[in-house]
């Protein structure tokens, strides 16, 4: 990861709408949820949904799929791997004891949580 698609990614989610539709997204596992829901669970009108999803597809952390007439919007685990990796990458200078442990997600279907 380069350091533009960092800084894209991160303005993506740093807004608190965003942030919460993108946790929401991770939560919900591979199979994702249809705009509507996300909007009812987090109460934002469907404008606004709509303006926020976009915005989460143009930075790559979220993806969608037409199924019949609703649109389901899934998160982009690599794409959230890759981040979390790069903002990691040098972490303490090599001093793994100062070092937060992170894991990469990836969610299996039939097992999400």
């Amino acid at each position: 990861m380069d350091i533009k698609s960092a800084v894209t990614q991160l303005s993506s989610i740093a807004q608190e709408a965003r942030l919460e539709i993108f946790r929401l997204l991770v939560q919900a596992g591979i199979e994702g949820l249809p705009a509507g829901s996300i909007g009812e669970q987090l109460k934002i009108p469907p404008s606004t949904l709509s303006f926020h999803l976009k915005e989460l597809s143009h930075a790559g952390l979220i993806n969608s799929r037409q199924v019949s007439r609703f649109i389901y919007y899934t998160a982009n685990y690599a794409a959230m791997n890759g981040l979390l990796a790069y903002l990691t990458e040098n972490c303490c200078a090599g001093v793994s004891e100062c070092c937060p442990e992170v894991t990469s997600c990836h969610p299996e279907k039939g097992n999400e949580s």
